[in-house]
This record gives C-alpha cells, sequence and structure tokens, in this order.
C-alpha cells in the first residue's frame, strides 16, 4: 500500500495533526528541514514546497538573503494543482541559496542528514530530502537544475524524481536557469511519486515550456552501465553498485556496458551555461522590487546596486562574475555558443542509447560526505562531484534515484535515467526494486 493511500485510508486520533506538526518543528531545530512550518494543517497528506517555488502569502525566499520578506500574492502551478487534488500544505523546505549548491551548505542554516547530523544532506534540494526522510506521511516538491533532486535523495535514503524537462509547470517558481530547471517530486516510495506526477503534469498556458507529452509506459528489461560514469569513484560506492548490478540481473534486467560520446564533456557544458543563464536571472535582484529594498537613494548608482547586491551569498556572486564573463560578446562564441553545440551532441547520443533501455550509474562517485570533508572540497572539486547527475539534466531527460544499500548506517543510491517522456518506465523499474528492498528510516514523525 502507498503512504498516500495509507495515509487516507488510517483514522487519525484526536490532536494527531496539531502533536505531529510539534514533533516536526522541535526536530526541525536540529536538522534545518524547514525554513517555516505551517501554524495548522488540513485533512490531505501533507506536502512541503522547496523555497524556491511560491506558495500565496508565504514567505519564499529561496534562501537567500536578498529575498528576505519577499511574500508571494499567487500560488506556483504545481502548487495550485497540489491543492486541488486535497493535498495539504505543511511548508518551505530549505535549499542552497537560487539552488546553487550540490551539499547544501550554501544556506544560512545548513540542512543536516536525517541518519546522521554530522552529514551533509546534500543540495540543493537539502531540506526536501531531510523531510521526507523524517515525515511518515509526507512527498515533497522540489527542483532540480543539475542534480538538486537525485543527490540529496539519495543522501537522505529517500525516492527522488526528475521529470522530463516540460512534463510539470515552471510556472511560479524562481529561476535559476531557465533551460535546465524541472520541478520534480521526493517521497519515501515510487508509487507515491508516480501519483503526485499524474495529479500535477501537463501543459499550463502560463507556462510556454510545459507540455502534456506522450508518455511511454513499457519497461525495458535492458540496463546500460556508462564506462565513463563508472570509473574512479570510491571503492565502497564501486563495490555496492556491483552488488546492485547483480541483483537487478537476478530480477531478470540485461546489462550492457556502453562508452556514451560527449558525457564526459557535459560537466563544463553543464556549468557553462547554468551560470550565463543565473547571472542574467539574478539582474533582477537589484534592491528594488523583489525582497531586499535599498532605500537609500543619495548614493551614487553603482554603489546603490553594489549594497544592494552584496546581500547575494559567495556562490551566488561567484556565479554572476563566471556567468556574465561567458556570455560577453569577446567569448560568447568560444563557451556559451559552444557549450550549446555539446549539448546538442549529447542530447543525440543519449537519445541513441536509451532508445531500447535504460541508464543505470551511482548518484555521486563519493558515499555521503561529512561538513568537514565537504569544506576542504575547491570550488572545482565540488562542481565535479556532479558527473552522473549532470547529463540527465542537461538533456532534459527523467530520472529517478533510490536508495539500494547502507553502508555503515548511511544510504547508498543509483540513478536510473530515461529516454525522453519515459518517466513512468523508469519509475516502474523503482517500483518494482522495492518490491525487493526495504527502505529504513531513522524518523517516522506522524506515523500512525
Amino acid at each position: 500500500m502507498s503512504s498516500i493511500t495509507e495515509f487516507l485510508e488510517k483514522e487519525k486520533p484526536s490532536g494527531y495533526t496539531g502533536k505531529m506538526l510539534k514533533e516536526l518543528s522541535k526536530l526541525n531545530e536540529e536538522l534545518n528541514a524547514f525554513n517555516n512550518i505551517a501554524d495548522s494543517l488540513g485533512s490531505g497528506m501533507p506536502f512541503s514546497v522547496k523555497d524556491n517555488i511560491c506558495v500565496k502569502g508565504i514567505e519564499t525566499t529561496a534562501s537567500s538573503r536578498m529575498l528576505e520578506g519577499y511574500i508571494p500574492a499567487f500560488n506556483a502551478t504545481v502548487v495550485q494543482r497540489m491543492l486541488d487534488s486535497g493535498f495539504s500544505f505543511i511548508g518551505k523546505t530549505n535549499m542552497d541559496e537560487f539552488g546553487f549548491g550540490s551539499f547544501g551548505l550554501n544556506s544560512t542554516k545548513p540542512a543536516r542528514n536525517p541518519f546522521d547530523v554530522r552529514y551533509v544532506a546534500g543540495g540543493s534540494s537539502s531540506g526536501a530530502a531531510v523531510a521526507t526522510s523524517i515525515l511518515k506521511y509526507h512527498v515533497a516538491i522540489a527542483e532540480s537544475t543539475g542534480g538538486s533532486i537525485s543527490t540529496p535523495a539519495a543522501f537522505c535514503g529517500v525516492v527522488g524524481f526528475t521529470p522530463t524537462y516540460g512534463a510539470l509547470s515552471r510556472y511560479g517558481l524562481i529561476d535559476y536557469a531557465n533551460s535546465l530547471d524541472k520541478i520534480g517530486i521526493m517521497a519515501r516510495h515510487a508509487d507515491d511519486v508516480r501519483s503526485v506526477f499524474d495529479k500535477v503534469r501537463g501543459a499550463d498556458a502560463k507556462d510556454t515550456t510545459s507540455i502534456e507529452g506522450e508518455y511511454r509506459r513499457e519497461v525495458s528489461k535492458k540496463i546500460i552501465l556508462p564506462d565513463q560514469l563508472t570509473k574512479g569513484i570510491d571503492e565502497d560506492v564501486e563495490s555496492g553498485f556491483a552488488r546492485l548490478v547483480e541483483k537487478l540481473e537476478g530480477m531478470g534486467y540485461k546489462t550492457v556496458h556502453r562508452s556514451i560520446p560527449f558525457i564526459d564533456k557535459a560537466i563544463p557544458a553543464y556549468y557553462t551555461i547554468a551560470m550565463a543563464e543565473a547571472s542574467t536571472n539574478l539582474a533582477r535582484y537589484s534592491g528594488f522590487k523583489y525582497g531586499y529594498r535599498n532605500e537609500d537613494f543619495t548614493q551614487h548608482y553603482n554603489q546603490f546596486f553594489t549594497n544592494a547586491r552584496e546581500r547575494f551569498g559567495l556562490e551566488a556572486k561567484r556565479r554572476i562574475v563566471l556567468g556574465t564573463f561567458v556570455r560577453s560578446a569577446s567569448v560568447r562564441d568560444e563557451y556559451y555558443s559552444k557549450a550549446l553545440k555539446v549539448r546538442r551532441l549529447l542530447i543525440k547520443e543519449l537519445g541513441k542509447a536509451l532508445q531500447d533501455g535504460f541508464i543505470l550509474s551511482p548518484v555521486m562517485p563519493i558515499k555521503v560526505p561529512t561538513f568537514e570533508e565537504v569544506k576542504e572540497l575547491t570550488a572545482l572539486e565540488n562542481y565535479k562531484m556532479d558527473v552522473m547527475t549532470i547529463p540527465p539534466n542537461l538533456c532534459g531527460l527523467p530520472h529517478v534515484s533510490f536508495p539500494y544499500a547502507y553502508h555503515k548506517g548511511m544510504p547508498l543510491a543509483a540513478q536510473l535515467v530515461a529516454g525522453h517522456w519515459g518517466d513512468h518506465a523508469v519509475l516502474g523499474i523503482v517500483e518494482e526494486w522495492e518490491r525487493h528492498f526495504d527502505y529504513k528510516f531513522k524518523y517516522n514523525i506522524g506515523e500512525l
């Protein structure tokens, strides 16, 4: 039975909601999963919303000081569709500022891993993953640009689903990179993800990039293991992944090793495109209209905007500078235009590989790291950690991360990728996997 079905069918004791919210608020003081939690809750299944997705009347900051005090006057389309489907809003979840990060540290109060607070929760949808891991009945609306759903879901031991680009409306999303951003879903079980996805997907007149899509539901038994994504990884990740492959083969799946052209060029292409688009999107935060307002109108023109934009965090400033550089007229053809060509070539090559199968890889080349280990990484080393999650995100392909084992109490996870509109098919494989594997959770707040 799915968590959604179980929640709706079970009788709730008197005071259930109040007790659950109280327990959640207390644990949140330690884990920092939520930026804000609702004072009350309706009778529907609880759902959280990443803090870069607008909820009417609720402060929405994208975990940035720049947007403190911004209260949207409207709901994002995906939020409205959740409410219309009977779900109950429970709060806004923590994240890396504007989605800039793989480990969740680029936040005022970084979220902590629910399995062990010494470890990171992953990013940028860190809070969404933590909330899903600690709440028994809950689904999270998250967002991914280059791995922001897969990575935190993997680190926190939940299912993280990133759909085909355009499957879910982006209306009401605070953009990071328009051609890469995808709203997605986290839950404890793949069938809950499927249920929510079918309720919120589809075209939206407010978002011209959203379409109905022609979904493929058949499940192939062929799984491709890209050579470039399974080399040079942590020994424990490598051995754990090998055992997963053996189990899948025992379930009747055929695995094939294959070299995929241009997949090793995905990281530089992605960061070139993402930073160029991010610098354009962040230009709107000038101290005038959204969130923070600089009221000192006696300042020189340049100083006025400089002071306002000092509220950006270090990573946001880095991406503004690099993004502005790569789209400047003098080097645009050398960097940005070339990155667009690489994306087109990779879409073509991945399309060929995924015609009759799926791609499987670890989610990260390392185990869940501690805060101290992540702080020792340089910016470049940090970016390179996204080697597995960037290719499907760059190409707008549906993918899902799911836990398959536990190493010293921490989850190990894999990522499964399908061709465009293979959303239901890729979820079908994870649903089958779940019949052979028991997920573990340290907390079950709201258990009935």
